[in-house]
């Protein structure tokens, strides 16, 4: 069962390194579409581009627990789309986790 006070937020906050925009764009849709569809654990997956700068990426994430949390983060989908091949294309990242109030 969920219960608020285990849920856990996540807010990444990107900037890409000049030229990369588009692929990393591709890429943050393509493990979206994998979080929603193999972790039962996610609550909420949404990624931004900001239209004013489109090398700024906001993702926020909502997980039933640390443990779903955990499971996606060695998820075979994080570790090859996210760590493999959006991070090194990162000029900035940063990473941020909130406790559900209510």
């Amino acid at each position: 069962m969920i219960t608020p006070e285990n849920v856990i937020c996540v807010a990444a906050e990107w900037v890409v390194q000049p030229g990369q925009e588009e692929t990393v764009r591709r890429l943050l849709l393509q493990a979206a579409v994998a979080v929603r569809e193999h972790e039962p654990g996610n609550l909420v997956y949404l990624a931004h581009q900001s239209p004013d700068e489109p090398s700024r990426f906001f993702v926020y994430e909502q997980y039933a627990d640390d443990a779903a949390l955990q499971a996606h983060q060695e998820s075979t989908h994080y570790q090859q789309v996210v760590v493999g091949q959006i991070v090194p294309l990162l000029a900035e990242r940063k990473v941020t986790f909130y406790r559900l109030l209510a």
